[in-house]
């Protein structure tokens, strides 16, 4: 997302699913800066504390309804209400080992509730823009050490990922069936999907997640137990992912949208994969003190060990790249936390300060290509 691509956003209704997760509600925040009018569309907050309150998500909201995304009825009351220029749907059931213990339901909840946001756009009948948000898990992992491109094999190992190849699936079905892209003036829907996974930063208290466990170890004073030491991800900060998602929103507002209905890759640079051991001791070093230990199982419920994402796509036809390393996204997150812990009701100013970081680095971006064009 660029300078004059944060301007399209002012004004703009978005209907956003997911709004009191992690990445939702990060992602509100950030729209009501651009000025645009989000209602959310969610269950509630999935964590305490969480990020959706410690922030004060919901004064930034037009409307917030509380409620499933499988419910057919309330969802297209509420999209109806909302009246959208833009749906970004980031609802979804997010761990990968609660999918082993929830197969039915994450199934349901990542393929039938992406399928209900579907068809509450198809009985919106007005054009919008549509963004529905998958994730990095959704290839089917071969274990390979280049990174996969978006018209690699589909479908993961684990109920997981198998649900969110399967969403992937549903999501090109509809394009082709309902939202073609050669009758777009027709029906005026712009759909896309983007997979991107291993987003971390402030705010995040999913259960089994690394930062999650690496921050409330660190807080008691206790060592760190990597249950997958070895394991390499391709990280990201949640500002970084988000920049990703709002500029594949942007293009599909613009004339030549038809260009971007399809699924793209958000992640970091070659080079920002990094093994769990690495991440967590650059962690621990920002954080002035703590340990880590190898507490891996060979019994434990399995994932991936090696998962990368090719960028190419969104490099080079979004014109979208990565700002921030892995090692500044771990650095952002520990003053994040950091600041938490010191005063709580702090962290709103805190997540708009880190919101206005990342915007000057895009503003950096766009002086830089100014400054070419006129040379």
């Amino acid at each position: 997302m660029n300078f004059v691509e944060q301007q399209i956003f002012r004004g703009k209704r978005v209907f956003l699913t997911g709004h009191t997760g992690f990445k939702g509600s990060w992602m509100a925040l950030w729209l009501h800066q651009l000025g645009a009018e989000v209602t959310g569309y969610a269950l509630q907050p999935p964590s305490n504390p969480s990020h959706f309150e410690a922030a004060d998500v919901q004064s930034s909201l037009a409307h917030h309804h509380l409620a499933d995304i499988r419910d057919a009825d309330r969802i297209n009351a509420a999209m109806k209400l909302a009246d959208p220029d833009i749906v970004i749907h980031l609802a979804a059931q997010s761990v990968v080992r609660t999918g082993y213990a929830i197969p039915r339901e994450t199934f349901d909840v990542n393929v039938m509730g992406t399928i209900g946001v579907l068809d509450a756009i198809r009985a919106l009948d007005k054009p919008c823009a549509a963004l529905m948000i998958t994730s990095d898990k959704c290839y089917e992992n071969v274990e390979q050490v280049w990174g996969y491109r978006e018209h690699d094999a589909l479908g993961e190992h684990d109920p997981y990922g198998g649900s969110k190849g399967a969403a992937e699936i549903a999501i090109r079905t509809y394009r082709h069936s309902f939202f073609p892209v050669d009758r777009i003036a027709r029906h005026g829907v712009r759909l896309a999907s983007a997979r991107a996974g291993n987003v971390i930063g402030g705010g995040d208290w999913t259960k089994d997640a690394l930062i999650v466990d690496v921050v409330a170890a660190l807080s008691q004073d206790q060592p760190i137990h990597l249950r997958s030491p070895h394991a390499l991800r391709p990280w990201q900060h949640v500002l970084q992912c988000l920049s990703g998602y709002l500029t594949i929103a942007a293009r599909l507002l613009g004339d030549d949208a038809a260009d971007y209905c399809s699924a793209w890759n958000i992640g970091p640079l070659p080079g920002n994969e990094l093994p769990v051991q690495q991440v967590v001791e650059h962690f621990i070093r920002c954080w002035g003190d703590g340990q880590c230990v190898d507490a891996s199982d060979p019994n434990q419920l399995p994932e991936a060990n090696i998962l990368r994402l090719c960028i190419d796509k969104a490099i080079w036809k979004l014109g979208w790249r990565p700002r921030w390393s892995v090692y500044e996204t771990l650095e952002k997150t520990v003053d994040w936390y950091r600041a938490y812990l010191a005063d709580p009701d702090s962290i709103r100013d805190v997540s708009l300060g880190q919101i206005r970081h990342y915007e000057q680095a895009l503003a950096g971006d766009h002086q830089t290509l100014q400054a070419a064009q006129r040379s």
